[in-house]
């Protein structure tokens, strides 16, 4: 994104090291590696640098976890809790895993399986979100 905004290369390398030390990457060590070359993980909060790469004031994640093992996926929730906490940046964060929402949101909604409709939304600190329907499918149970 910063080469089509037409930064110039020196700015795009100080933001690309800036943003891999943001993430856990020494850039000394990942500046010069190729996709190949990474973990799951490392893929995971290269995508989370490209994302922030040109300062957007709201990112869309969807299910940026999903494909990284559970000791994986919880050192990246709590570096990008870390990450929003530095940042100040609004998250639109994605998930089917209710369990996620709960930790990473700091409103969490559920969407209705009709028509994609906000069902509900509650504070995660507070009782989870309970759809208005029990209908089939519904990605989330009605507490009774």
């Amino acid at each position: 994104m910063p080469r089509l905004l037409g930064w110039p290369a020196a700015r795009r390398r100080e933001r690309a090291h800036e943003l891999l030390d943001l993430v856990g990457l020494p850039p000394a060590r990942y500046a010069r590696r190729y996709p190949a070359e990474l973990s799951g993980g490392e893929r995971q909060r290269v995508g989370v640098a490209r994302a922030l790469a040109a300062d957007p004031p709201i990112l869309l994640m969807d299910e940026p976890f999903g494909a990284v093992d559970p000791i994986v996926r919880e050192r990246l929730q709590n570096e990008l809790l870390r990450i929003q906490e530095r940042l100040a940046k609004t998250i639109l964060f994605v998930t089917h895993d209710i369990d996620e929402a709960m930790k990473m949101g700091d409103l969490v909604a559920v969407m209705a399986t009709e028509d994609g409709s906000p069902s509900s939304a509650a504070r995660p600190r507070s009782s989870p979100p309970r759809p208005r329907s029990s209908s089939p499918g519904s990605s989330v149970p009605t507490a009774g």
